[in-house]
């Protein structure tokens, strides 16, 4: 077979709408992070502005799920163990290696200690070794790296079980997550604190449930009233948390039942609705040819973007006019903007350095 054939074959089976809903996932951390500036001002909070603010921000809080569901979707291929789970290590684990050491030693020396002059203490150092949070969106790195590790063994429970398998086997594990999730909120407003603490090597443990949900959910796809059904479910499970956020602390009894978190029931729900719902819409969708290699491109730059884009935001609220992004909706906008072109085009240029490559 020929190179030109390979690459081919390789197109045909590529899942387009994965890498679609990819890119947009990456656009909404961002958001997130870019927005989470305004929303956490006191000094506007209730304004137009603000309120805006908590759309841009909470419509987004699907994005970190969705990013481990698809994930789930591509890394629980039975083929992709057909060497052994050995060689899934090597080929998986030593590629996230090197941007794990050099992201972390980035933040916490540069970003953390070096432009937010936040003071360095042997207490700060060993969190930043055993929290496995070096800095404010690392944890995914350790969250990855964990996932990865158990693989092998959910794809050989999962390998001669069918969807019926993977299908229970996600919603019970993805139940647990939640029903935990909301009983230590629940418990925290009773005045009886039950704080889930994750270390570097337990990260990954409440992500499972959505990890496994994306190899069962991935070839499902909805049509006519189901898929209306789930989309008018999915834009309902969005909406109540944007408000609950938005009201607080005048929910105080919703915000402890379904905790506005990746391991609240809402967030859940969203986060299995628009993977489904954008998997159902784009069905059997595939771009040109130019459009393909745009859309490879940015999907495959997704994962250096999450990693770049925080320090880029950083910088630039150190610099007219965006330091009063916290203080005006437009400013942050196109703050979050210029942050994901400038991501973009600095990750797609790294990754035509061999050695730069590497890192993201």
């Amino acid at each position: 077979m020929t190179s030109d054939s390979v690459a081919g074959a390789v197109e045909r089976t590529r899942r387009w709408p994965l890498d679609l809903t990819r890119v947009v996932s990456v656009i909404g951390v961002v958001a997130i992070h870019v927005f989470a500036g305004m929303v956490g001002n006191p000094e506007i909070r209730s304004g137009t502005g603000w309120w805006a603010a908590v759309v841009a921000d909470i419509g987004f809080v699907w994005v970190v799920p969705v990013f481990v569901m698809i994930s789930g979707a591509l890394v629980l291929e039975p083929r992709q163990y057909a060497a052994g789970s050995v060689s899934f290590y090597r080929k998986r684990l030593l590629r996230l290696a090197p941007a794990l050491v050099f992201w972390s030693l980035f933040y916490f020396i540069v970003i953390r200690t070096g432009v937010s002059q936040a003071p360095v203490t042997r207490v700060g150092l060993v969190s930043f070794v055993l929290d496995g949070r070096p800095y404010t969106h690392l944890y995914f790195l350790w969250l990855i790296v964990g996932l990865y590790a158990v693989a092998p063994v959910l794809a050989a429970f999962l390998r001669d079980g069918g969807k019926h398998r993977a299908l229970i086997f996600a919603g019970v594990v993805l139940a647990a997550t939640v029903i935990t999730g909301s009983s230590s909120s629940l418990l925290g407003m009773l005045g009886s604190e039950r704080p889930l603490t994750l270390m570097a090597l337990t990260q990954w443990v409440p992500y499972v449930g959505f990890f496994l949900a994306g190899w069962a959910l991935r070839d499902v796809v909805l049509r006519g009233w189901a898929l209306a059904a789930a989309v008018a479910g999915t834009f309902i499970a969005l909406v109540i948390p944007i408000i609950q956020y938005g009201v607080r602390p005048a929910w105080s009894l919703l915000d402890a039942i379904a905790p506005v978190s990746y391991f609240g029931p809402f967030v859940a729900a969203a986060s299995i609705g628009v993977f489904v719902c954008a998997n159902s819409l784009l069905a059997g969708w595939r771009p040109g040819i130019g459009a393909g290699k745009v859309l490879r491109e940015l999907s495959d730059s997704a994962f250096g973007v999450f990693l770049v884009h925080f320090a880029l935001m950083v910088f630039l609220r150190g610099v007219a006019p965006f330091s009063g992004a916290t203080m005006s909706f437009a400013l942050s906008a196109l703050l979050w903007i210029v942050v994901v072109i400038l991501s973009f085009i600095i990750v797609i240029g790294m990754r035509r350095v061999p050695f730069l490559r590497r890192l993201v």
